[in-house]
């Protein structure tokens, strides 16, 4: 995989999240709770209680900000 940025740092939220959660409210953590930047072009991982699924939120460029899919 190629970053276009010069650094990216990786951040993982530190409970479990539910695995349904949409990309919409996965932003919702990691700008509220983890007082990051979604659009900052860094890796955002959320695991599920069961630690058997990981989700990574990163935001590319290609899209709109703030559309969950």
């Amino acid at each position: 995989m190629f970053f276009a940025e010069a650094r990216v740092r990786v951040f993982i939220y530190g409970q479990p999240v539910d695995a349904r959660k949409s990309y919409g409210g996965l932003y919702a953590l990691a700008r509220n709770e983890m007082k990051q930047d979604p659009l900052s072009g860094h890796l955002f991982c959320f695991i599920n209680r069961r630690a058997n699924q990981v989700k990574v939120l990163y935001w590319d460029r290609s899209g709109p900000p703030g559309r969950s899919g």
